[in-house]
């Protein structure tokens, strides 16, 4: 069989011994990255697959034409290449069943890629790298070649998921000389498609499936693995089903993924339409109102009064359960919160907002450990202590981000003509902490003794949200020193980004991949650039930020009508996944939206804009109107909506406001009311 040569689009096909292949190359080069022998595999529900192979081909133009058969089986698929931010081939597969009778079968599209001995893995929000740390405690799907197929303690050779786990329906593997993407809808003719990935050691496979198939085992947010599911379509004699699926090759740098996700989303951008709630006067109003009914307290413990944000507050307030009246510094709660609370209050005249806000950065203010940072948490019945972290330790993105916020406030306020030394003294103990905690390749930590202020481990990326602290810290405090300690800290973190796997933002999951480590990099980055415009920085925000935007959802999930989120068409779009350990939707990605908007400026790049827009506009969803609101109380944020087979029913929602979340979406309205461009096409009250 003589090859047939798709120009320089890189795929061709040629003959082996065991018949022919399909060989695909990086546009304009010879090079195989990948290769496939069959134009699809036919998944039976008895565990057989049939192989239909490649039988005849033709060129026409810019189009290849593949087809073959096999045991009443056929495909036709047709490759043309497009341009759209990257060049990749559009295949559009016609596969019919020929048989006497109706049938039940999947169809998976899979592709090997010959040079994988660690191979690296992504699936938009859902899968990173090896995805799990082995020394992680929480378990979650980890790749590890040597695992088997079996799944135990959800470790595996081999992973395949819905694609509503997916922020976009695409599978990447990075071998040593490229890389390979495939993506196809969500949903297809066959119902919700899935993405999969496997490899031995040494070579690498990824696939899609129509339907989808979750194996060997599902995650559904428990210690233990739930059983496999695996779907499949009927199909009627003489029936043909038309799927269409796109193919990127790239070379093996870290960010080869990122043009073919722009396109996919340019392409699901048109289809899948917004539909926020309210604009950012109302959900800021509606915020304020519940950082202050809900969530703010005066507790008493030992003859004193704490001022906090309590981090959560049931939607049920005669049995909705226990409020949880702690407070993290940050994070979960504290210090960003309350100082989107004040700023609100200054600039509404909310005399209530500006109290409460005051009074939460007094406590934090006054919690300083003896390390000389914060500590992590403050807990009615305790008091402070470390946080959710092994031995009590502070964890270095918390203890950070509280500095940085109460900087923003001490700034805010200083404009204001208001000054609060008792905060100023606290981020100065805590930004000289950190400047001497810096080793000598510039790392800032991930914990800290509380006591004896030790760096008890220097694994990940935490420290980045001291990088813009102490920035800001410099500037606000004319201390030299602390701005170069964040040029240092940026040199050391920016291999993070390079590789594309920033990891250790949160303390539930130690280590994990998230999506908060993509926002922390992002603040960093634009920090150092506004700081330091000729350093190279720009650049690296950009790759922070593409990072980041891997775990938003660029498509609407079908969810199911009669779920709390079907009941009021809840639009995904916009939405982050939390990360590959917490399968649901979160807001949290409104923190970065002031440095978003930055980046958009600073680039002129209008996609930074238009998923920040996306972010903000899915968030103007579900926030209670009025007691009573989807069973909330007027206010009220929940934290997680389940837009997956995970940690709940897809389609619900958490019956938890939380602190962080009605803060985060304060503190997003405030960046939109800076840049009007964020809040570019919302409704302007509500509806």
């Amino acid at each position: 069989m003589t090859g047939v040569q798709a120009g320089a689009s890189g795929l061709r096909v040629e003959s082996t011994p065991t018949g022919p292949r399909m060989v695909l190359c990086m546009p304009g080069s010879a090079v195989p990255i990948a290769e496939s022998k069959s134009l699809a595999l036919i998944l039976l529900p008895d565990g057989r697959a049939i192989d239909i192979p490649i039988g005849g081909q033709r060129r026409t133009g810019g189009r290849v034409t593949i087809d073959g058969a096999s045991d009443g089986w056929s495909a036709v698929a047709r490759w043309i290449m497009r341009q759209d931010d990257c060049l990749f081939h559009d295949v559009s597969l016609a596969v019919t069943w020929s048989g006497p009778t109706a049938i039940e079968a999947g169809v998976r599209l899979a592709y090997r890629l010959p040079d994988a001995p660690e191979p690296g893995w992504l699936i938009p929000g859902a899968f990173y790298r090896e995805n799990r740390p082995p020394h992680c405690p929480r378990p979650y799907p980890r790749y590890d070649p040597l695992a088997g197929p079996s799944g135990a303690g959800l470790v595996s050779d081999r992973w395949a998921f819905r694609a509503d786990r997916a922020a976009l329906g695409a599978v990447f593997a990075w071998a040593r000389m490229g890389s390979l993407g495939l993506s196809a809808d969500e949903v297809g003719p066959l119902g919700l498609g899935g993405l999969g990935l496997s490899g031995d050691g040494s070579e690498a496979w990824i696939w899609l499936d129509m339907p989808y198939r979750e194996e060997p085992v599902r995650y559904v947010g428990l210690p233990s693995p739930a059983d496999p599911s695996r779907k499949s379509g009927t199909w009627q004699p003489g029936q043909t089903v038309r799927l269409r699926y796109q193919v990127h090759v790239s070379g093996p740098r870290p960010e080869a993924y990122e043009p073919f996700v722009r396109a996919l989303y340019r392409d699901r951008r048109e289809k899948a339409a917004l539909s926020p709630w309210m604009g950012v006067e109302r959900a800021a109003e509606l915020a304020a109102h519940g950082l202050k009914r809900w969530h703010f307290r005066r507790v008493e413990r030992g003859g004193a009064v704490t001022s906090i944000l309590a981090e959560t507050a049931a939607f049920d307030r005669v049995a909705g359960g226990t409020d949880r009246e702690d407070m993290h510094v940050a994070w979960v709660s504290g210090a960003p919160w309350a100082a989107a609370l004040l700023r609100y209050g200054r600039l509404r005249g909310d005399a209530d907002a500006v109290e409460a806000g005051e009074a939460v950065l007094d406590t934090i203010g006054a919690g300083i450990s003896p390390s000389g940072t914060f500590w992590g948490e403050w807990r009615a019945e305790r008091g402070w202590s470390g946080g959710w972290n092994p031995h009590g330790w502070l964890h270095a993105r918390t203890v950070a981000e509280a500095t940085l916020f109460m900087l923003r406030a001490l700034r805010d306020e200083r404009q204001a003509g208001i000054d609060h030394p008792a905060w100023e003294r606290a981020v100065r103990s805590s930004l000289r902490f950190a400047a001497e905690r810096q080793d000598a390749a510039g790392g800032l930590g991930h914990y800290y003794h509380p006591v004896s202020g030790d760096v008890m481990d220097r694994e990940g990326a935490a420290g980045l949200p001291w990088i813009p602290a102490l920035l800001l810290g410099a500037q606000l405090c004319a201390e030299p020193r602390w701005h170069e300690a964040a040029i240092r800290a940026g040199r050391f973190y920016a291999a993070f980004v390079r590789d594309g796997f920033i990891n250790g933002a949160v303390e539930d999951v130690p280590l994990g991949p998230s999506s908060e480590d993509g926002y922390a990099a992002v603040m960093a980055f634009v920090a150092l650039h506004a700081a330091d415009p000729k350093g190279g920085w720009l650049d690296l925000a950009c790759r922070a930020a593409d990072l980041a935007l891997t775990f938003r959802y660029a498509w609407n999930v079908p969810l199911p009508p009669e779920s709390e989120l079907g009941r009021y068409d809840f639009r995904t779009r916009g939405g982050d996944q939390a990360s590959p350990c917490n399968q649901h939707l979160h807001a949290y990605g409104l923190i970065c939206l002031p440095e978003m908007a930055a980046l958009w400026r600073a680039t002129t790049d209008a996609y930074y804009l238009q998923r920040s827009q996306d972010h903000l506009a899915c968030f103007l969803q579900f926030v209670a109107r009025h007691d009573g609101d989807f069973g909330a109380q007027r206010g009220m944020v929940s934290e997680r909506y389940y837009q997956t087979d995970c940690f709940g029913p897809q389609g619900g929602l958490l019956p938890l406001s939380h602190a962080w979340s009605v803060g985060v979406l304060l503190h997003g309205c405030l960046a939109a009311m800076d840049e009007p461009a964020l809040a570019a096409g919302l409704p302007g009250q509500a509806t």
